[in-house]
């Protein structure tokens, strides 16, 4: 059975919700999902020993927070050339943290990525558990 690590940044809590419903997409196919809070990450080891890694911070003023910036400046030194990856967040309006998130980890740290980032004003809107839920299917499907 995979192993994935979903890990998140939040401020009002809905990126946090949206990383959970990614784990239980996840789940729902049959494989481990572990989701952790960006401040929970210490060292870049804490980054290894898993097949994916899936990444998600809210937009805030057209950017993501501060804490997944120190993240990913951590994650350059984890080793995961070749992981499977993804992206994720929740935005009010502009959404750029998920899209800047993806690339970093497509073309810096040259993950093996899911088609496309994940944004989602909200997962309680217009089928976004569903969305959430289908984008951690198809992090498994690669997993497989």
């Amino acid at each position: 059975m995979a192993k994935a690590l979903i890990v998140y940044a939040t401020r009002t809590g809905e990126t946090e919700k949206i990383a959970n419903l990614i784990a239980e997409g996840i789940r729902f196919s049959g494989h481990e999902a572990e989701t952790k809070k960006v401040t929970e990450i210490k060292k870049e080891d804490e980054l290894k020993g898993f097949d994916a890694v899936v990444l998600g911070s809210p937009t805030y003023h057209g950017d993501m927070v501060q804490g997944m910036k120190t993240l990913l400046f951590l994650a350059e030194k984890a080793e995961l050339n070749g992981k499977i990856g993804g992206a994720f967040g929740a935005f009010g309006w502009s959404g750029e943290a998920p899209d800047r998130i993806f690339d970093t980890m497509k073309n810096i740290y040259q993950m093996n990525m899911v088609s496309a980032p994940l944004r989602l004003k909200s997962s309680g809107l217009g089928g976004g558990q569903k969305m959430a839920q289908d984008y951690g299917r198809e992090v498994a499907e690669k997993m497989a």
